[in-house]
């Protein structure tokens, strides 16, 4: 191999691995050494200000419009080369770096390696596969109807890839316990947690390492043991600690016929009637009944509940004549979630 071939090598080899600084300081290098030649070339035209860095451009990446050119022999040789082939040397090798500073940004949030810039998010916390993409496909469909829009984030310890790029932010973890890990997937900004890990005592750490990071958060865990969940309310009277209900909907469905299809297409925002709730904004309190028929009548939705303080004083079935005050979460069955309720068609009935 000639000595030319083995320096030309060399010199690519270690222009594919300059680092940023060494990229631009050889750009600027690239634009003043151009800027010299050309001038000492009697250039005048070409080195104005308001053509220079159209002509290097043009001409570096071999457009070549033709509205600027060398005109004297010297700036010829200039262009022929230096301009053009350092130019075009110069000009894929940025093309290159931004494209693959692109693909690198976008490998490291497919394998969760990115820290997400999320605020007000929803943050999943676990893997359980299929039960996952489901709730993960639920929460996309409630925001896409949600006049509150809101990122959704999953954070995981399995070896997965994000399961939806182009849908949520992702990001991996060795420990859901981990400041620095968690801080990653935003764990202190989030409005509302869900953690769903595959074992309850992971699941409990993680809801009180959770409520120690982000005590505001709306936090939801899910355990197989109630007796767990039990004890976490005890610590954590915020928290909504979510059973397993699967031996329930069996006792249920042996005795009333079709009750798990019943709470399967209430639970199921893709088919049939599903529950939401509300905050009633009204500025009167109102009977139970007033806002039953209002909800019927103007948005052809079925009050089953209401909640006057939290969640936690929730009450199915109300009395017609309960009283209804400002602020009172009013939980619905409707086809989709009520946006912009005209509160005022609730004292008219």
């Amino acid at each position: 191999m000639s000595i030319f071939l083995r320096l030309k090598q060399l010199f690519l080899r270690q222009l594919l691995h300059l680092p940023w600084q060494g990229v631009l300081l050889l750009t600027v290098g690239y634009i003043a050494l151009s800027w010299i030649l050309l001038t000492l070339s009697g250039e005048s035209e070409l080195v104005q200000e308001q053509n220079f860095l159209y002509f290097l451009m043009v001409t570096a990446s071999t457009v070549g419009y033709g509205d600027f050119s060398p005109q004297s022999q010297p700036g010829k040789y200039v262009v022929a080369l230096f301009i053009i082939p350092a130019g075009l040397s110069l000009f894929g090798l940025l093309i290159g770096r931004v494209i693959g500073f692109f693909s690198d940004q976008w490998r490291k949030g497919v394998k969760g390696l990115k820290t997400l810039n999320y605020d007000n998010h929803i943050l999943v916390i676990g893997w359980n596969e299929g039960r996952t993409m489901q709730l993960l496909k639920l929460l996309k469909r409630e925001m896409d109807f949600h006049s509150d829009k809101q990122d959704i984030a999953l954070c995981v310890r399995a070896d997965i890839e994000n399961p939806q790029p182009e849908q949520i932010g992702f990001v991996r973890v060795l420990n859901f316990t981990s400041d620095e890990e968690m801080d990653r997937a935003g764990v202190s900004n989030a409005s509302c947690i869900v953690i769903d890990t595959q074992d309850d005592d992971v699941t409990m750490t993680t809801a009180l390492y959770c409520a120690s990071r982000n005590p505001d958060a709306h936090t939801i865990a899910y355990f197989q043991d109630d007796q767990l969940g039990n004890l976490l309310k005890q610590h954590c009277p915020n928290i909504e600690c979510m059973p397993s209900v699967g031996v329930e909907l069996i006792a249920k469905s042996a005795v009333d016929p079709g009750s798990s299809l019943l709470h399967h297409q209430l639970l199921d925002v893709g088919q049939g009637m599903t529950q939401y709730s509300l905050q009633y904004q009204g500025k009167q309190a109102l009977q139970v009944a007033a806002v039953f028929i209002a909800l019927k009548k103007h948005y052809q939705a079925t009050l089953i509940g209401i909640s006057p303080n939290g969640y936690d004083t929730l009450e199915l079935n109300p009395d017609l004549e309960k009283i209804v005050a400002p602020d009172s979460t009013l939980y619905y069955i409707a086809d989709e979630r009520l946006n912009n309720i005209n509160w005022e068609l609730f004292t008219n009935v």
